[in-house]
């Protein structure tokens, strides 16, 4: 179940649902998995136009797609990856949440080990050359907008606003991410792991690397067959478990963290003994088609 309150953020599933064709989808896809081949031929519809409107799905969250041997080939399967939909609409005497936020810049990284293909890039200009780790350690990386590894992990270090009179009720992170194919490639499956303070919260399967056209807020300046854009994520760590776009990853809650004082540790990682080692792309503000960097809170509520 995807639960999704009246909020900006929240746009591309609200238009992924708006579309007579994307519904005849999620209908076929009710009765069991397809390929966009079988999606097409149910519908009467050009590959292409279905491809696109699978991929609106896929970013919203309402789909996910797996490469399945099949028939004595491989073939991408797609299959719901949500039971529903639950819009939650503002409560006008409910108290607002309090919260920390802090947003950090993809450059921002104080830890990494990158493996090629791999690169980042500030709004103007692409820092060193494509394919060199040396580059990551550029001081010039702090101005990055956009970076990529085939293999490895960055981690970023935030502070930890919270008082000893405040009592930690749920975390949230949003980012932009994708998978890192040599050139662009929107099969190229990558699993993602997300880790906080040294422990696991889950994994994500990113289905691939950008796709058709460019990324809303990606430069004019950026080539045409690089990353694009990627998948707007929101990651919840709740006292009962981690949920990724509404849907529960893993057993892991807040409580389970080590906490530290003063900060809170974030690794994105793509593992060298993963089933798919597709890379990682992670978009900022300028990059892709969500104008923000990660956003990291901490709700809170006062104690007595």
């Amino acid at each position: 179940m995807i639960r999704t309150f009246t909020e900006e953020q929240w746009l591309p599933l609200f238009e992924a649902l708006a579309s007579d064709v994307r519904l005849r989808i999620i209908r076929l896809l009710a009765e069991q998995p397809m390929n966009n081949k079988e999606l097409a031929e149910r519908l009467g519809l050009s590959g292409a136009i279905v491809s696109m409107h699978v991929r609106k799905l896929q970013e919203a969250g309402i789909v996910s797609s797996q490469l399945v041997r099949k028939g004595g080939g491989t073939h991408k399967m797609n299959s719901l990856a949500a039971s529903g939909v639950e819009i939650v609409f503002p409560k006008g005497r409910r108290e607002a949440r309090r919260y920390h936020e802090v947003i950090v810049p993809v450059g921002h990284y104080t830890h990494h080990e990158v493996h090629p293909t791999c690169g980042l890039a500030t709004a103007t200009g692409v820092i060193g050359q494509f394919d060199d780790p040396r580059y990551f350690h550029d001081p010039e990386h702090v101005h990055a907008r956009i970076l990529w590894l085939g293999k490895g992990f960055v981690e970023y270090r935030l502070p930890n606003y919270l008082l000893a009179s405040q009592q930690l009720e749920e975390i949230e992170i949003s980012l932009e991410i994708g998978s890192e194919a040599p050139g662009i490639n929107r099969d190229w499956p990558s699993d993602i792991h997300f880790i906080l303070n040294g422990r696991e919260l889950g994994v994500w399967t990113s289905p691939g690397d950008s796709g058709e056209g460019r990324g809303t807020y990606t430069p004019s300046w950026w080539r045409e067959d690089v990353n694009q854009y990627g998948y707007l994520k929101l990651l919840r760590i709740k006292e009962n478990g981690t949920y990724l776009d509404g849907q529960q990853i893993s057993a892991v809650g807040w409580r389970d963290l080590t906490i530290h004082r003063n900060y809170w540790t974030l690794r994105l990682q793509v593992k060298e003994d993963a089933a798919h080692v597709g890379g990682l792309t992670i978009y900022g503000s300028g990059f892709g088609n969500y104008d923000q960097d990660i956003v990291f809170r901490t709700y809170y509520r006062e104690l007595d």
